[in-house]
């Protein structure tokens, strides 16, 4: 799945993503493009579940 992480610009914006996506599914794999502010997951877990957890970093994130 890919995800828009609106306010996410730097590499600690990405170390906070990818952290959180891992709090959810430690397997997954993650791909983060800081330029165009997208996350791509493969994951078990739905994206509702990634989601909240990205946004409880203090991220905006939606469906891409």
């Amino acid at each position: 799945m890919r995800l828009n992480v609106e306010n996410m610009t730097c590499g600690h914006c990405r170390a906070s993503v990818e952290k959180a996506i891992a709090s959810v599914d430690p397997a997954a794999s993650v791909t983060v493009d800081l330029p165009g502010r997208t996350v791509d997951i493969e994951s078990e877990a739905d994206a509702e579940t990634l989601m909240g957890a990205i946004r409880a970093e203090g991220y905006e994130v939606r469906a891409a």
